[in-house]
């Protein structure tokens, strides 16, 4: 098996996050090899590659154990600070090829231990969904309009479709059960790859929480999703939750799963319009990691 390096992705004083395999020299492995990485694991894996052309310095590509995604927010985040704890990473401004189109990544050296790394992300669309669908959504999590926010279900999407649930209150956020088939056979009929209900913690200081119960990805719940929380960001957007300003929003994740984690996103705006957002987090090595440069030495 081709070793990789573990990371943990969108870490909240520095617990949590969303764990990570990230092959830093994929240039040898076929698809089937990538794939055989990310069922190994069980974990979204990513792969950094030679780029296709001079208009990028890396093309990423990003497996889950039963298929290939165009795009992965934290995968792409975790390679990156991997390529920079590690040393093969000089850059502070990265153009990334991935099969969702081009992504840009800052790097901020000023804590050589623990560089802080951002990814562009376009402006989101946003659209509600018929009745129809919200109520296909409300029986998939067993919840009825009574556990909702006055606000619309929507479909949002960055790079890939999240469907945006307006729950209630924190609490209701975690008493939702997910069963993954019914899960994805919803996700098949309204247009989406993931079903992410969120809640208000604290409007003022632009801190929601939320959860990840993913289409077909091979486990029922994501600990952290930076793609589907640039989604939400130009939800609350659009519903009034948040301001047109680019203060950071943050999104904590994982929860109910005992791994709380944070997304971090900053809206940007040209004219007074959205035209895109940075994403970012914390980022760590996993404990399980048997090749990390702390280290010194493989572990068993």
């Amino acid at each position: 098996m081709t070793a990789a390096h573990l990371v943990n992705v969108f870490t909240y004083r520095g617990q949590g996050g969303n764990p990570c395999p990230v092959v830093a020299d994929a240039s040898a492995l076929s698809a089937e090899g990538m794939q055989a990485v990310a069922q190994h694991y069980g974990h979204e894996s990513g792969f950094v590659l030679p780029a296709s052309s001079l208009d990028y310095d890396f093309a990423f590509r990003f497996w889950v154990p039963r298929h290939e995604m165009e795009m992965c927010g934290h995968a792409t985040i975790g390679a990156l600070w991997t390529l920079a704890r590690t040393g093969a990473l000089k850059a502070e401004q990265v153009r990334i090829e991935t099969r969702s189109g081009p992504v840009t990544g800052y790097v901020d050296f000023a804590n050589a231990d623990d560089p802080a790394v951002e990814i562009t992300q376009p402006a989101g669309k946003v659209v509600p969904l018929s009745r129809n669908e919200e109520e296909d959504v409300l029986a998939t999590l067993r919840i009825t309009r009574s556990d909702l926010l006055d606000l619309p279900l929507q479909n949002a999407v960055t790079s890939r479709v999240k469907t945006l649930i307006p729950m209630k209150t924190t609490g209701h956020l975690d008493a939702l059960m997910s069963e993954m088939k019914e899960t994805e056979a919803c996700c098949t009929r309204i247009g989406s790859t993931g079903l992410y209900p969120y809640a208000i913690d604290d409007h003022g200081a632009r801190l929601f929480e939320a959860r990840q119960f993913p289409k077909s990805s091979g486990y029922p719940e994501d600990a952290a999703t930076g793609i589907a929380a640039a989604a939400l960001a130009f939800g609350l957007l659009g519903n009034g939750l948040v301001e047109p300003l680019d203060r950071t929003i943050h999104i904590r994740q994982g929860r109910a799963m005992g791994r709380l984690s944070e997304i971090r996103v900053r809206l940007g705006f040209a004219a007074g319009r959205p035209i895109g957002c940075l994403l970012g987090g914390s980022v760590s090595w996993n404990e399980a990691d048997a090749t990390r440069p702390d280290t010194g030495e493989a572990r068993a």
